[in-house]
């Protein structure tokens, strides 16, 4: 048995496309690919907002919504969804996952309402995961949009200058 499993200071945080592993007591320490960052952390109580120092940089971070282990945050004006799993619960999950049939494609979403500057595949493109497939403006500040899979590019749903809002799709990718 792995005892792993059952150690609840040991979580993980789900998003669509990802999985991050954090311990608790959180610290004031990250890790990026491999490298250990310092940052601080503070709480406005007046506003209800947190607040992340890193590199010299203040970022604010809002809980939007949070339902039982399910949050929305607003992270340097990006908006996330996730769940935070025990080891346990994250096991469970992937067994469910595993068991349900592959979709035929996937979809990419606004992440936030913007402006298409730019997009940077086309139909039938094959895609990596983590490459750019759109730049989308929103509050001045350009993002990209990356794809959550490898695979083809089957459809382009929007074109330069469209305005989009959270969670209109982009594109939708084949996975190979």
């Amino acid at each position: 048995m792995n005892s792993n499993k059952f150690n609840t200071n040991k979580l993980f945080a789900l998003s669509e496309n990802n999985t991050f592993e954090f311990s608790l007591p959180l610290t004031e320490t990250i890790t990026i690919d491999g490298v250990k960052h310092q940052i601080e952390l503070e709480y406005d109580g007046e506003s209800g907002v947190y607040y992340i120092f890193f590199k010299g940089v203040k970022y604010p971070v809002e809980v939007v919504k949070k339902q039982q282990n399910k949050y929305e945050i607003v992270f340097n004006n990006i908006s996330s969804s996730f769940s935070v799993e025990t080891p346990f619960s994250l096991d469970r999950i992937k067994k469910l996952e595993a068991t349900k049939p592959k979709s035929e494609r996937t979809f990419l979403k606004a992440p936030m309402p913007g402006k298409i500057i730019n997009i940077l595949s086309a139909e039938g493109t094959k895609v990596q995961r983590g490459e750019t497939i759109v730049v989308l403006e929103a509050m001045k500040m350009e993002n990209e949009i990356l794809s959550p899979i490898n695979g083809i590019v089957s459809k382009i749903s929007v074109k330069p200058n469209d305005n989009v809002m959270k969670d209109d799709v982009l594109a939708e990718i084949k996975p190979e």
